[in-house]
Protein backbone atom coordinates (compact mmCIF):
# COMPACT_ATOMS: atom_id res chain seq x y z
CA UNK A 1 0.00 0.00 0.00
CA UNK A 2 3.08 2.27 -0.32
CA UNK A 3 3.02 5.78 -1.76
CA UNK A 4 5.64 6.75 -4.33
CA UNK A 5 7.19 10.25 -4.47
CA UNK A 6 5.31 10.89 -7.74
CA UNK A 7 2.06 9.81 -6.11
CA UNK A 8 2.68 12.09 -3.16
CA UNK A 9 3.36 15.04 -5.49
CA UNK A 10 0.10 14.36 -7.33
CA UNK A 11 -1.88 14.30 -4.09
CA UNK A 12 -0.39 17.44 -2.63
CA UNK A 13 -1.00 19.31 -5.88
CA UNK A 14 -4.62 18.15 -5.84
CA UNK A 15 -5.08 19.21 -2.20
CA UNK A 16 -3.47 22.60 -2.83
CA UNK A 17 -5.76 23.23 -5.82
CA UNK A 18 -8.97 22.00 -4.22
CA UNK A 19 -8.54 22.86 -0.52
CA UNK A 20 -5.66 25.40 -0.46
CA UNK A 21 -3.87 23.20 2.08
CA UNK A 22 -0.09 22.91 1.71
CA UNK A 23 1.36 19.46 2.41
CA UNK A 24 5.14 19.61 2.86
CA UNK A 25 7.46 16.60 2.62
CA UNK A 26 6.95 15.78 6.29
CA UNK A 27 3.31 14.88 5.55
CA UNK A 28 4.21 11.93 3.29
CA UNK A 29 3.44 9.47 6.08
CA UNK A 30 0.09 11.15 6.77
CA UNK A 31 -0.97 11.00 3.12
CA UNK A 32 0.04 7.35 2.90
CA UNK A 33 -1.87 6.44 6.06
CA UNK A 34 -5.09 8.25 5.18
CA UNK A 35 -5.16 7.19 1.55
CA UNK A 36 -4.21 3.65 2.48
CA UNK A 37 -7.49 3.39 4.38
CA UNK A 38 -9.37 4.92 1.44
CA UNK A 39 -7.67 2.54 -1.03
CA UNK A 40 -8.83 -0.44 1.02
CA UNK A 41 -12.40 0.86 1.10
CA UNK A 42 -12.34 1.44 -2.67
CA UNK A 43 -10.86 -1.99 -3.40
CA UNK A 44 -7.60 -0.61 -4.83
CA UNK A 45 -4.54 -2.86 -4.34
CA UNK A 46 -2.32 0.06 -3.30
CA UNK A 47 -2.29 3.81 -2.76
CA UNK A 48 -0.44 4.30 -6.04
CA UNK A 49 -3.09 2.24 -7.83
CA UNK A 50 -5.74 4.51 -6.34
CA UNK A 51 -3.80 7.54 -7.61
CA UNK A 52 -3.50 5.98 -11.07
CA UNK A 53 -7.31 5.85 -11.13
CA UNK A 54 -7.44 9.54 -10.21
CA UNK A 55 -4.96 10.47 -12.94
CA UNK A 56 -7.02 8.67 -15.58
CA UNK A 57 -10.21 10.67 -15.03
CA UNK A 58 -11.35 14.28 -14.66
CA UNK A 59 -12.22 15.54 -11.18
CA UNK A 60 -15.10 13.42 -9.87
CA UNK A 61 -16.41 11.65 -6.75
CA UNK A 62 -13.19 9.73 -6.00
CA UNK A 63 -11.14 12.92 -6.15
CA UNK A 64 -13.55 14.48 -3.64
CA UNK A 65 -13.07 11.48 -1.33
CA UNK A 66 -9.31 12.01 -1.45
CA UNK A 67 -9.68 15.71 -0.64
CA UNK A 68 -12.04 14.84 2.19
CA UNK A 69 -9.62 12.23 3.55
CA UNK A 70 -6.80 14.79 3.63
CA UNK A 71 -8.71 17.60 5.33
CA UNK A 72 -8.70 17.84 9.12
CA UNK A 73 -12.11 17.15 10.66
CA UNK A 74 -11.18 17.71 14.30
CA UNK A 75 -14.21 18.92 16.24
CA UNK A 76 -16.09 18.41 19.49
CA UNK A 77 -19.13 19.69 21.35
CA UNK A 78 -18.60 23.14 22.93
CA UNK A 79 -14.98 23.05 21.76
CA UNK A 80 -12.68 25.41 23.71
CA UNK A 81 -15.66 26.64 25.79
CA UNK A 82 -14.78 30.35 25.62
CA UNK A 83 -16.56 31.17 22.33
CA UNK A 84 -19.74 29.60 23.67
CA UNK A 85 -19.46 31.50 26.94
CA UNK A 86 -19.09 34.71 24.90
CA UNK A 87 -22.08 33.75 22.80
CA UNK A 88 -24.22 33.18 25.90
CA UNK A 89 -23.08 36.09 28.04
CA UNK A 90 -22.50 38.88 25.51
CA UNK A 91 -23.05 38.23 21.82
CA UNK A 92 -26.58 36.84 21.73
CA UNK A 93 -27.95 39.28 24.37
CA UNK A 94 -26.52 42.16 22.31
CA UNK A 95 -27.97 40.87 19.04
CA UNK A 96 -31.36 40.12 20.61
CA UNK A 97 -31.55 43.76 21.69
CA UNK A 98 -30.52 44.96 18.22
CA UNK A 99 -32.86 42.63 16.30
CA UNK A 100 -36.05 43.05 18.30
CA UNK A 101 -37.87 44.55 15.33
CA UNK A 102 -36.74 42.04 12.70
CA UNK A 103 -36.93 39.11 15.17
CA UNK A 104 -34.40 37.14 13.11
CA UNK A 105 -30.83 35.96 13.72
CA UNK A 106 -28.64 34.12 11.23
CA UNK A 107 -25.61 32.06 12.30
CA UNK A 108 -23.03 30.26 10.17
CA UNK A 109 -20.79 27.42 11.34
CA UNK A 110 -18.20 27.27 8.54
CA UNK A 111 -16.04 24.15 8.07
CA UNK A 112 -18.47 22.48 10.46
CA UNK A 113 -17.18 18.91 10.03
CA UNK A 114 -19.59 16.38 11.59
CA UNK A 115 -21.81 19.05 13.13
CA UNK A 116 -20.85 19.25 16.80
CA UNK A 117 -20.22 23.01 16.67
CA UNK A 118 -23.52 23.83 14.94
CA UNK A 119 -25.47 21.56 17.28
CA UNK A 120 -23.72 23.10 20.30
CA UNK A 121 -24.95 26.52 19.16
CA UNK A 122 -28.47 25.17 18.70
CA UNK A 123 -28.53 23.60 22.17
CA UNK A 124 -27.15 26.77 23.75
CA UNK A 125 -29.98 28.78 22.18
CA UNK A 126 -32.62 26.32 23.35
CA UNK A 127 -31.22 26.20 26.88
CA UNK A 128 -30.55 29.88 27.55
CA UNK A 129 -32.70 31.98 25.21
CA UNK A 130 -36.33 30.81 25.35
CA UNK A 131 -37.38 34.23 24.01
CA UNK A 132 -35.96 33.21 20.63
CA UNK A 133 -38.57 30.45 20.27
CA UNK A 134 -40.79 32.92 18.40
CA UNK A 135 -37.96 34.28 16.24
CA UNK A 136 -36.60 33.10 12.92
CA UNK A 137 -33.27 31.60 13.98
CA UNK A 138 -31.26 30.18 11.10
CA UNK A 139 -28.14 28.08 11.70
CA UNK A 140 -26.16 27.05 8.62
CA UNK A 141 -23.40 24.45 8.75
CA UNK A 142 -21.08 24.06 5.76
CA UNK A 143 -18.11 21.90 4.85
CA UNK A 144 -16.35 20.80 1.67
CA UNK A 145 -16.70 17.10 2.57
CA UNK A 146 -19.96 15.41 1.61
CA UNK A 147 -19.13 12.50 3.93
CA UNK A 148 -18.91 14.58 7.09
CA UNK A 149 -21.98 16.60 6.09
CA UNK A 150 -24.02 13.43 5.79
CA UNK A 151 -22.93 12.41 9.28
CA UNK A 152 -23.87 15.86 10.55
CA UNK A 153 -27.35 15.66 9.00
CA UNK A 154 -27.99 12.27 10.60
CA UNK A 155 -26.92 13.60 14.00
CA UNK A 156 -25.73 10.30 15.45
CA UNK A 157 -22.56 10.32 17.54
CA UNK A 158 -20.40 7.72 19.25
CA UNK A 159 -19.88 7.47 22.98
CA UNK A 160 -16.41 8.96 22.55
CA UNK A 161 -17.80 11.93 20.61
CA UNK A 162 -20.45 12.80 23.21
CA UNK A 163 -17.89 12.38 25.98
CA UNK A 164 -15.81 15.18 24.43
CA UNK A 165 -17.22 18.44 25.74
CA UNK A 166 -20.93 17.65 25.97
CA UNK A 167 -22.29 18.26 29.50
CA UNK A 168 -24.15 15.27 30.90
CA UNK A 169 -27.44 17.19 31.45
CA UNK A 170 -27.53 18.15 27.75
CA UNK A 171 -26.79 14.57 26.73
CA UNK A 172 -29.71 13.32 28.78
CA UNK A 173 -32.04 16.08 27.61
CA UNK A 174 -31.29 16.26 23.88
CA UNK A 175 -30.08 12.76 22.91
CA UNK A 176 -31.40 9.20 22.85
CA UNK A 177 -29.11 6.20 23.16
CA UNK A 178 -29.03 3.49 20.50
CA UNK A 179 -26.53 0.82 21.50
CA UNK A 180 -23.18 2.58 21.79
CA UNK A 181 -24.36 5.60 19.78
CA UNK A 182 -26.36 8.70 20.71
CA UNK A 183 -28.94 10.30 18.41
CA UNK A 184 -29.60 14.02 18.74
CA UNK A 185 -33.24 15.05 19.06
CA UNK A 186 -35.25 16.03 15.99
CA UNK A 187 -35.92 19.42 17.58
CA UNK A 188 -32.21 20.30 17.67
CA UNK A 189 -31.45 18.61 14.35
CA UNK A 190 -34.12 20.66 12.56
CA UNK A 191 -32.52 23.89 13.77
CA UNK A 192 -29.46 23.36 11.54
CA UNK A 193 -29.29 23.35 7.74
CA UNK A 194 -26.20 21.66 6.28
CA UNK A 195 -24.80 22.49 2.86
CA UNK A 196 -21.65 21.85 0.86
CA UNK A 197 -19.32 24.85 0.52
CA UNK A 198 -15.61 25.03 -0.27
CA UNK A 199 -14.20 28.23 1.22
CA UNK A 200 -11.55 28.64 -1.49
CA UNK A 201 -13.95 28.29 -4.42
CA UNK A 202 -16.55 30.87 -5.50
CA UNK A 203 -19.16 31.18 -2.78
CA UNK A 204 -22.86 30.75 -3.51
CA UNK A 205 -25.26 33.53 -2.66
CA UNK A 206 -25.53 33.70 1.12
CA UNK A 207 -27.91 35.74 3.23
CA UNK A 208 -26.21 38.20 5.59
CA UNK A 209 -25.07 36.65 8.87
CA UNK A 210 -25.13 38.02 12.39
CA UNK A 211 -22.62 35.48 13.73
CA UNK A 212 -19.98 33.42 11.92
CA UNK A 213 -17.88 30.68 13.50
CA UNK A 214 -14.77 30.09 11.37
CA UNK A 215 -12.58 28.55 14.01
CA UNK A 216 -9.28 26.74 13.48
CA UNK A 217 -9.59 26.96 9.71
CA UNK A 218 -7.43 29.89 8.60
CA UNK A 219 -4.34 28.31 10.16
CA UNK A 220 -4.21 25.81 7.28
CA UNK A 221 -4.04 28.45 4.52
CA UNK A 222 -1.37 30.72 3.09
CA UNK A 223 -1.62 34.48 3.56
CA UNK A 224 -3.31 35.26 0.25
CA UNK A 225 -5.97 32.58 0.80
CA UNK A 226 -6.65 33.94 4.29
CA UNK A 227 -7.10 37.44 2.88
CA UNK A 228 -9.44 36.18 0.16
CA UNK A 229 -11.62 34.34 2.68
CA UNK A 230 -11.80 37.35 4.99
CA UNK A 231 -12.75 39.55 2.03
CA UNK A 232 -15.56 37.15 1.17
CA UNK A 233 -16.68 37.19 4.79
CA UNK A 234 -16.98 40.97 4.74
CA UNK A 235 -19.60 40.62 2.01
CA UNK A 236 -21.80 38.21 3.99
CA UNK A 237 -21.49 39.75 7.46
CA UNK A 238 -23.90 42.40 8.66
CA UNK A 239 -22.10 45.59 9.74
CA UNK A 240 -22.56 44.79 13.44
CA UNK A 241 -21.99 41.03 13.14
CA UNK A 242 -19.58 38.93 15.17
CA UNK A 243 -16.83 36.70 13.73
CA UNK A 244 -15.30 33.94 15.87
CA UNK A 245 -11.88 32.59 14.90
CA UNK A 246 -9.71 29.97 16.59
CA UNK A 247 -7.67 30.92 19.64
CA UNK A 248 -4.44 31.08 17.60
CA UNK A 249 -5.99 32.97 14.67
CA UNK A 250 -6.24 36.68 13.97
CA UNK A 251 -7.16 39.18 11.27
CA UNK A 252 -4.10 41.30 12.17
CA UNK A 253 -1.99 42.11 9.08
CA UNK A 254 -4.56 40.31 6.96
CA UNK A 255 -7.65 42.51 6.92
CA UNK A 256 -7.60 45.79 8.78
CA UNK A 257 -11.37 46.28 8.42
CA UNK A 258 -11.75 43.85 11.34
CA UNK A 259 -10.85 44.51 14.95
CA UNK A 260 -10.77 42.18 17.91
CA UNK A 261 -13.40 42.77 20.58
CA UNK A 262 -12.54 41.94 24.21
CA UNK A 263 -15.08 39.31 25.23
CA UNK A 264 -13.50 37.13 27.90
CA UNK A 265 -10.95 34.81 26.22
CA UNK A 266 -12.78 34.31 22.94
CA UNK A 267 -11.12 35.22 19.63
CA UNK A 268 -14.00 37.43 18.51
CA UNK A 269 -13.87 40.12 15.81
CA UNK A 270 -16.16 42.79 14.34
CA UNK A 271 -16.01 45.21 11.47
CA UNK A 272 -14.42 48.53 12.40
CA UNK A 273 -16.81 51.47 12.59
CA UNK A 274 -16.71 53.58 9.43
Amino acid sequence: MGLSPAGFDYVRTLIKQRAAIVLDDSKHYLVEARLGALARREGAPSVDALIDTLRAAPFHALHRKVVSAMTTNETSFFRDVHPFDALRKSVLPDLIARRRTARAISIWSAACSTGQEAYSIAMLIREHFPELAGWHVRILGTDLSDDVLERARVGRFSQLEVNRGLPAPLLVKHFKQFGTDWQISDEIRRMVDYRSLNLIEPWPTLLPFDIVFLRNVLIYFDVETKRSILANLRRVLRPDAYLFLGGAETTLNLDETFERVPIDRAACFRRRAA
